[in-house]
């Protein structure tokens, strides 16, 4: 079977431009058929001709914006995301990707594309660079703002089943982010999801902050308020301290010589937090499969989100999950 992804075109801040780009770059790597959403006459000039006949648009002439309100994206069914994601729930499509508004399209994939079998509530996950450099899986980064301890111990069971088909990890560890390592830490709802998922295969108990870092655990779960300042603040971190390099560097002739010397390693450091590597974050739960790009995604960060799509597909994660929360539920009962 050839995965089919459906691409929206007109999401990310900089046009179509970088977003054709990606397609064509996986086209070049991958086998699998190409759906481009979006303004036909913005899209069409950047295909190149060996390229038209592998890649199918579909004509959507709205473009949901990054200042319009996420609850509108239902009513505009004429926006590029919109029929992206229709694609998928009409069987057209395997997945999305979208560089666009990303609460229009987790609200969109979240309620056209329905929730998987047990499943309370779609998760967004993210990958975050580690010690051993590998990557850790956290989740959730921004779909839940408030959680109950049920859906926390649900997220352990969707972050496990991705890392273990999408990683090829045996059993994954998974840790609970909490205040603390002991059992007493958290709050009332961190606590009560411990209990939930002590026993689980592969859970190891709380887990700290720095654990997302030093590559300790392969998936760490929270809320997805908690999530989404983990993530930003990283971003934070880690774009001050490239600045803070740069300045001393700038600043000092021998450590320009020092520089000049370690171009190699400074290179693969940027690889290593340069999150067009990872292509976007996956919302883990739904039917089909939906990528949340970054906004700002270049041409390589939309090749491997695609790349991801296809992966997610591939694996088939989702009957994982599905199979996985079934067998949780008889434990915990």
């Amino acid at each position: 079977m050839k995965v089919k992804i459906a691409i929206d075109a007109m999401g990310g801040d900089f046009g179509p431009e970088p977003i054709v780009k990606g397609t064509i770059a996986a086209l070049k790597s991958y086998r699998f058929e190409a759906v481009l959403v979006g303004k036909r006459d913005e899209i069409l000039p950047l295909i190149p001709s060996g390229f038209k006949d592998k890649i199918s648009i579909v004509e959507a002439d709205d473009v949901i914006a990054m200042s319009d309100a996420a609850t509108d994206a239902l009513k505009r069914k004429e926006s590029s995301i919109y029929k992206a994601v229709d694609l998928v729930r009409k069987g057209e499509a395997h997945g999305v990707v979208s560089a666009g508004h990303s609460g229009a399209t987790m609200s969109l994939a979240t309620l056209r594309l329905g929730r998987l079998k047990g499943v309370l509530r779609p998760a967004l996950i993210t990958m975050m660079p580690n010690k051993k450099k590998k990557r850790t899986l956290l989740l959730d980064v921004g779909a839940n703002v408030d959680c109950k301890a049920e859906h926390l111990a649900q997220f352990a069971v969707m972050g496990s089943c991705y890392a273990h088909d999408m990683w090829a990890i045996n059993i994954p560890t998974v840790g609970l982010l909490a205040n603390g390592e002991e059992d007493t830490k958290g709050n009332e709802v961190t606590k009560e999801a411990f209990k939930r998922l002590t026993g689980m295969k592969g859970f190891v108990g709380n887990v700290e902050g720095r654990d997302i870092f030093d590559g300790s655990v392969d998936v760490v779960v929270c809320d997805g308020f908690i999530g989404n300042l983990v993530l930003k603040s990283s971003e934070g971190v880690a774009s001050t301290i490239t600045y803070l390099i740069k300045d001393y560097i700038r600043k000092s002739p021998v450590a320009i010589t020092g520089a000049l010397l370690m171009r190699k390693v400074f290179k693969l450091l940027k690889k290593e937090l340069d999150y067009a590597e990872v292509g976007g974050a996956p919302l883990i739960g739904i039917k089909g499969c939906a990528i949340v790009s970054h906004g700002k995604s270049n041409s390589k960060a939309i090749k491997n989100a695609i790349f991801q799509a296809i992966h997610y597909v591939d694996t088939g994660v989702n009957d994982h999950i599905e199979a996985a929360l079934e067998s949780e539920a008889k434990r915990e009962a």
